[in-house]
């Protein structure tokens, strides 16, 4: 049976119990797109999702990690080696705030040489999920660089993942028929309260991005109350009932991930 509800990008691997997490889940009928921000945790985390047919692993290299030596050249190289057969990829993408300004390089190696790659062997149906912290024109640049936003059956779904770009780059990402992901913590921001008014209902998804902390005790009860949260907030800002949100987003969010 197909997922009611769908977290569009949310991190088991960083929760204290993952495992529990997409059983309750599975039994709440939550779907979830879980996000990877290093992949050499695909393998793991791409076996539960197969065990559980409400979970979708992506496999990702999340920028933080490039940033703060986590992760290197060892990683990009696994990334680009597994990324061609996989239909979800994420978290990826590049973070230009102040503390990692002097990361900008490898950062911006890193998703040029994803972006090259899945322009070599394009799959139909794949997805991405992208982190853009004051790079949202750079993402968007590098994607138009390898024919990644051309509207053709190859080409992948590309969701900017709690957008905070300029209102000038979310024109841009809008009209390149990119999705949205929104969260709660978004809606917190005069910014992000505006964008979230501003992005079309049929580009509309919600998310968590939890957890918050890493190896929180998160639930999936917790993960839904979210999204419902999410879904009345934007309601407000769109004059319209929470429930229709919910629909609206849920058919968006089966037109992009193949649950099983």
């Amino acid at each position: 049976m197909e997922p009611q509800l769908i977290d569009a990008h949310c991190h088991l691997d960083l929760m204290a119990h993952p495992d529990a997490v997409a059983d309750e889940a599975t039994a709440l009928g939550l779907g979830l797109f879980d996000c990877g921000v290093d992949p050499r945790d695909f393998s793991a985390a791409n076996e539960r999702a197969h065990r559980q047919p409400g979970i979708i692993a992506g496999i990702g290299l999340h920028p933080w990690w490039l940033a703060d030596g986590r992760c290197g050249t060892a990683e990009i190289d696994l990334l680009c080696k597994i990324a061609p057969q996989e239909r979800y990829i994420g978290e990826v993408g590049l973070d230009f705030s102040p503390r990692f300004a002097d990361t900008e390089g490898i950062q911006t190696q890193a998703f040029d040489r994803l972006c090259q790659t899945l322009s070599q062997y394009p799959l139909p149906g794949r997805v991405l999920s992208i982190h853009a912290i004051r790079a949202a024109g750079a993402i968007l640049n590098i994607l138009e660089s390898h024919s990644l936003l051309e509207d053709t059956p190859s080409s992948p779904v590309i969701i900017f993942h709690w957008f905070s770009g300029t209102s000038d780059e979310l024109v841009r990402a809008r009209n390149a028929g990119c999705y949205f992901s929104v969260n709660e913590r978004m809606l917190t921001t005069k910014c992000g309260h505006e964008y979230a008014r501003q992005i079309p209902l049929g580009h509309l998804l919600l998310e968590t991005d939890a957890p918050s902390d890493q190896q929180s005790n998160t639930s999936a009860q917790q993960l839904v109350a979210s999204l419902k949260s999410t879904s009345r907030h934007i309601a407000e800002l769109k004059n319209c009932a929470a429930e229709s949100i919910e629909s609206i987003v849920l058919d968006n969010s089966r037109s992009i991930f193949a649950f099983r």
